[in-house]
């Protein structure tokens, strides 16, 4: 009989075998008996201490397990509420200073292709950076409620009020309501203000931080606010930059208001001392002889690019100057005081070299904006006072791109600086030079006269290109009617410097104008922002340590507001109390809810959500940008 086989008997076949082994390896796992009993007594402790083993370590995975998937969980957890913790030193506390600056318009690649020109103009290793990058501590994400490329007004928006906006909003929200912006909280809680830029002081980036309006064109209106005429009162101690026609009434040369007040009169019955010119802002010493408030408006319009400037120094202050002044006047303004100051910074026109498709332009710009940085870091080392330093752009402009397929063959690898080095000013200056030109002193030349005047002047002089085609001649003499000899002028740079860009931006025609527009400040037809993450500096990570990594653009604007622990909402529901408010500072219920804002968009205008594809892939007209809104 089977049950009486010796224990080292041969097996019977491999099919019992099997068989055998699948029960044993059934009691194993499941801890039950395979009913042939009579092997039972043959199985001693060490077979059952094997079992037990084995049940052990069925446990200890499943709990090794366990303990991974909590601790994944928890460090995942940890991540997440990592924007709401302070660094080693936790939340700051005491009197403290923020400046906060914005490279309007400046993405990675104008980074990129800055340090690569200051590195051939200036004779320094590949190794030399700039002092922005040294400082670089995290990415910003960058698109509106209402678009994935955002405008500067809603980027602005997201830094002032840290809420999300449509594109064209001035610190209002998608329901045409005002948001409290963290300058005007700072001025409530006691601390100073200031705005120093280098295109208008209307601008949307500025605007943003002092006023509330529907639409970014309502300049007259952002004018007056900023002076004082708004609901907060007088909200800015401090504002240096261009755009003094909107101060202007427009019986005056040089205004481009829509209505004959006179702001500037306004600002001084609000306390402002008020300066236009180099000389008076030379005057003030570097700040240790201003006086605020303090207005300095430079410029009728936008102060020149640097490129420009730079020839126009009696003229026009740097980014770099201004920056100096203002922080000297507010740190002496505060010496005394319990609160410190707010300050924000704007290098304007790197955003229009990017409209403009200027490389040349725009490495000038870097470069201004990168001095300012490097004077905010100078600054914060030898005052008193503890503060931070945070910067990061609203968007990237133009699509820029170090490289370019010139013709149809595989393309080289590389890009060539030094044809920007060679440029000596904008492709906006040497435009108005030939329209100066062809209208006054070559008005009765022939074509030939006028050819040769581009040829030695313009061309080879102004921007240092000596083989220009007879095509790219008759297309400035002869321009296409969408194509400015603007455009020209930088396309010719930028193909020989091998610098690519994919777009010039959206249509900026408003037709009608919306009440207190003025025509004359000039939007680039047919300009478009490129949506990109864009970078984030500061003087430190550990002063800055919730913005590093990859950020909202809204998380840079609550970082302000923490950093000074300042109560934005508060402002807000402040703001939208005085829903009836009017000029003369008394409530009216007859008009229209938040009518001090300007007309609100119509009912069929999209703030929130995202467009679809309409066929779009023609060429558009100029007055159509295809998204329904007035720009």
């Amino acid at each position: 009989m089977a049950g009486d086989e010796p224990l080292l008997a041969p097996r019977l076949s491999s099919d019992h075998s099997s068989v055998r082994n699948a029960e044993e390896e059934d009691a194993l796992l499941t801890g039950e008996r395979t009913g042939r009993r009579h092997e039972l007594p043959r199985r001693g402790w060490g077979f059952w201490g094997q079992v037990g083993t084995f049940v052990w370590a069925v446990i200890a995975t499943i709990l090794v397990i366990v303990l991974a998937v909590v601790y994944q969980h928890e460090t995942a957890k940890s991540h997440r509420t990592t924007k709401d913790a302070w660094g080693p030193d936790g939340r700051p506390s005491g009197k403290r200073n923020l400046i906060f600056m914005v490279s309007d318009g400046m993405g990675p690649t104008s980074l990129s292709m800055t340090r690569s020109f200051r590195q051939l103009t200036e004779g320094l290793p590949i190794d030399d950076t700039l002092v922005l990058d040294r400082h670089h501590i995290g990415q910003s994400r960058t698109r509106s409620s209402n678009s994935l490329v955002t405008d500067s007004a809603a980027g602005a928006t997201a830094f002032s009020c840290a809420h999300k906006s449509y594109n064209g909003a001035i610190s209002v929200l998608p329901d045409h309501s005002p948001c409290g912006t963290v300058l005007e909280a700072a001025k409530l809680a006691g601390y100073h203000t200031g705005l120093v830029v280098t295109t208008r002081i209307t601008d949307a980036t500025p605007a943003c931080f002092a006023s509330h309006a529907n639409l970014r064109q309502y300049e007259d209106s952002i004018a007056e606010q900023e002076a004082g005429e708004h609901p907060l009162g007088r909200v800015v101690d401090l504002i240096l930059g261009g755009g003094r026609c909107h101060f202007l009434p427009n019986s005056t040369d040089g205004s481009c208001r829509g209505d004959d007040r006179d702001i500037v009169d306004l600002a001084s019955k609000n306390g402002f001392t008020y300066l236009q010119d180099r000389v008076a802002f030379d005057a003030l010493n570097g700040g240790t002889e201003a006086k605020l408030p303090l207005m300095g408006l430079f410029a009728q319009t936008d102060i020149p690019y640097e490129i420009d400037r730079r020839s126009q120094n009696d003229v026009y202050p740097s980014l770099e100057e201004m920056a100096r002044t203002a922080l000297t006047t507010l740190s002496e303004a505060t010496r005394d005081s319990e609160q410190g100051f707010f300050l924000m910074i704007e290098g304007s026109r790197i955003d229009h070299a990017g409209h403009g498709n200027d490389p040349a332009a725009q490495v000038h710009e870097v470069i201004a904006y990168d001095k300012a940085f490097a004077a905010v870091l100078e600054f914060l080392e030898k005052d008193e006072t503890p503060g931070v330093l945070v910067s990061t752009s609203d968007h990237e402009t133009g699509g820029l791109a170090a490289a370019r397929q010139l013709h149809k063959s595989y393309p080289q690898y590389l890009w060539l600086p030094r044809i920007l080095a060679n440029a000596e000013h904008s492709s906006e200056y040497v435009a108005a030079k030939l329209s100066k030109h062809l209208s006054e002193a070559g008005k009765n030349d022939d074509d030939s006269k006028k050819k040769a005047y581009i040829r030695q002047t313009l061309l080879e002089k102004d921007l240092g290109i000596s083989d220009a085609t007879d095509e790219e001649v008759n297309a400035l003499l002869n321009p296409e009617p969408e194509v400015s000899p603007q455009y020209v002028f930088a396309d010719m740079v930028s193909r020989r410097a091998q610098i690519g860009w994919s777009t010039h931006g959206h249509s900026g025609k408003i037709d009608p104008p919306p009440p207190g527009w003025h025509t004359s400040v000039h939007i680039p037809a047919n300009t478009i922002y490129a949506a990109a993450d864009v970078n984030i500096y500061a003087s430190s990570s550990k002063d800055a340590w919730p913005l590093v990594g990859n950020n909202e653009n809204t998380d840079v604007g609550a970082f302000l507001a923490d950093y000074l622990d300042l109560d934005v909402e508060a402002v807000t529901k402040r703001l939208q109390s005085a829903a009836y408010w009017t000029m003369s500072g008394e409530e009216s219920t007859t008009q229209e809810k938040y009518n001090w804002m300007g007309d609100p968009h119509g009912s069929s205008v999209r703030t929130e959500g995202l467009d679809t594809y309409h066929g779009d892939f023609k060429k558009r007209s100029l007055d159509d940008c295809g998204c329904g809104g007035v720009h």
